[in-house]
This record gives C-alpha cells, structure tokens and sequence, in this order.
C-alpha cells in the first residue's frame, strides 16, 4: 500500500513514476488484511501501546491520518465501513483490492510487474516500500526468532528484506524493533489455510484462555491486541501454543465473533481440537504478517540521501506494541513521495 500511496502522490505532483512490484500484483500484504486503516483516539493511549516507538514519527500519524483518509476517498474508494468496531480508535474499513485499483490508477495505472528494484540509481529519489522482512526465514532468524522455519507466513512470499538491503546498503540505519513482529496465532496444521483465510481463521481469544507451551509454560496475554501472545508463541518451541477454553468462555465475543465461532473456523479447517474436562484445547501455530523493525527514518521518510522508507521498511513506529501499519503506509508514503520531490510541508 505505502508504495502505490507514495506513486500516486508523486504523480498528482507532476512527477513521472516508475512502480518495481516483485510480485505478480500490486497491493502487496495490504490485499490480504481487513482492510481496517485506524489510529488511536489519544495519543497517549498510542504511547502507552507502542512505548518503545519513535514519538515524532508516532505523532506525525496521529495528527495525519484522518486528512490523508479524506485524500484516499477522493480517489474514489468509499469506506465499506466507517469506524473501527474498538471504542479506543477511529477509522474506516476498505475493500483492499477496490483500494489498490484506486490507487494503482492514480499513480497511472502501470507497473512493472515480477520485477524487483536490485539496485538504486545513483541521481533519481527512491521511495523504498517493499512490505519488511517477514518472508525471508533467515533474516526472520536472525532478528525475531530460531524457530522460523515454524512459523506460518500470513503474507505474501515477496517481502524478503529488499528494502532494508537497499536501504542500509545506501547508508541507512537500522531501526528499534527489528526483533518484534505483527501477526496472529492461527490454526496449528494439518489446518489447511490460505489466503482468503488469513483474517477469518485468527484465533483472536487468548484472554479467554489459559495458553501454554509444549512443557506446560503458560502465558497470560495483557495487550488487547494479543501481539503479545503471538510474539511469545514464536519463541516456543516449534512456534506452537494450546488455548484451553473453558465453556463458560465460548459465549465471549472478541469484536463480531464469539469463541466458539473461532475455534469451531479452527477445527473445521483441520486443527487439532480436543474435548475434555469441560474445556476444548485448540494447538495453535504463529503466524507473521509484517515485521515492526526496519529502516530508521526521519520525519521526513528519509532513511539515507536519496533514499525515502515507508510502509513495514520503515521501522520503529509501532515497537513495543501494535498500530495500525495502514495507517503508517498511508502517512508515510505520502510524505515520502512529497519529499523525494522536494515538497515541504502537508
């Protein structure tokens, strides 16, 4: 999303665009979210979230988002729904693949596709929005966790790191959080799930649970995002955690839906689920969608000379917690286009 945002603007600015898409179509991880493009209500409940995140660049999309929103709806894509469902931040919810046509046909409708950006030119500004590194399982090893090889990739298989390469390659630092991720736990396999199922099939109730590891280690969540949850999950052995539910807890809801229609999702794709003693026991497996960490930026989207970020490869806005990285990709991306040109201000 941050790139073609990024395109986009750059082309309402009067610049001709080119658009590196790795893959086989444009929208990248975007297209496979709930489409949710949210902030905090107060900042200081966004600190509170993301202590460990840079301020400045915290702020910057505090004070943005809804006037960026209002510029992503006059390109013609309309909520599918206003407001967030969470009392503790505002936002709407977009059809991801209309908002990926929107935008690919502001920023003029082509891009080459399958083809990566492998080095930088050396005169031209570029705006590095290649997704993070959670699909290459060596960096993945590296920064976030040794059992990588476990975890259930909840993305698409392009974003190996191109960017933060590029990136520190051209003199770029690295950003806070390159150890933290955003993700989910899901479906332990033999679960069949792809990507249609990356959002329905979240098993989202941790706080109604008792979660242990394989040796009997339990963890008790106390974000209401459950990042926390999953992050220690991928440090478990084989990446894997068991949520024991009582029945009593089955009627809780966690946004539209209940316990019970999360794991009976669960069971019906294949999980291991098993009945006993009054509680059901679903094996869960982490799942990454995007890394937190990445290339340091200033508030500008600068990471180097000639060298913007935005997106999931600029780091350091939601470390320690979760936000919105949308919202970022809308921010930023913007900002980086008008940069990369020369333009100042909002």
């Amino acid at each position: 999303m941050a790139g073609l945002v990024a395109a986009a603007q750059a082309r309402a600015r009067g610049a001709t665009v080119a658009i590196y898409e790795k893959g086989h179509r444009c929208g990248g991880s975007m297209l496979l979210s709930s489409g949710v493009i949210w902030r905090h209500r107060e900042f200081d409940r966004f600190r509170a979230e993301c202590p460990g995140g840079d301020e400045p660049l915290q702020r910057i999309v505090f004070e943005r988002l809804d006037g960026d929103l209002a510029w992503l709806r006059s390109l013609g894509p309309e909520p599918t729904e206003r407001g967030t469902g969470n009392p503790a931040t505002t936002g709407a919810r977009f059809d991801t693949r209309a908002l990926a046509e929107a935008l690919l046909r502001a920023a003029g409708g082509d891009a080459r596709l399958g083809e990566p950006l492998r080095e930088l030119p050396e005169t031209k500004p570029v705006v590095l929005a290649t997704g993070g590194f959670q699909a290459d399982r060596e960096l993945v090893r590296r920064h976030v966790t040794p059992e990588a090889d476990a975890l259930l990739l909840r993305a698409t298989p392009w974003s190996t790191g191109d960017g933060l390469r590029l990136g520190l390659g051209a003199g770029a630092s690295e950003s806070a959080g390159l150890d933290e991720f955003y993700g989910r736990n899901m479906p332990a396999p033999p679960a069949r799930i792809g990507e249609p199922d990356f959002v329905p099939l979240a098993q989202l109730y941790a706080r109604h649970a008792t979660v242990r590891n394989r040796d009997g280690d339990t963890f008790e969540t106390r974000t209401w995002s459950e990042i926390d949850v999953v992050q220690w999950t991928a440090r478990q052995p084989g990446a894997r955690a068991w949520y024991a539910v009582s029945e009593d807890a089955l009627r809780e809801r966690v946004r539209e839906r209940s316990v019970e229609q999360m794991v009976s999702a669960a069971e019906a794709a294949g999980a291991p689920v098993e009945r006993r003693d009054g509680e059901l026991v679903v094996e869960v497996v982490a799942a990454i969608t995007t890394t937190l960490g990445g290339l340091r930026i200033d508030e500008d989207a600068r990471a180097a000379p000639l060298v913007f970020a935005c997106g999931a490869d600029a780091g350091g806005i939601a470390t320690g917690g979760y936000a919105s990285g949308l919202a970022a990709a809308l921010v930023f991306g913007r900002i980086a286009a008008d940069r990369a040109l020369g333009f100042g201000g909002a």
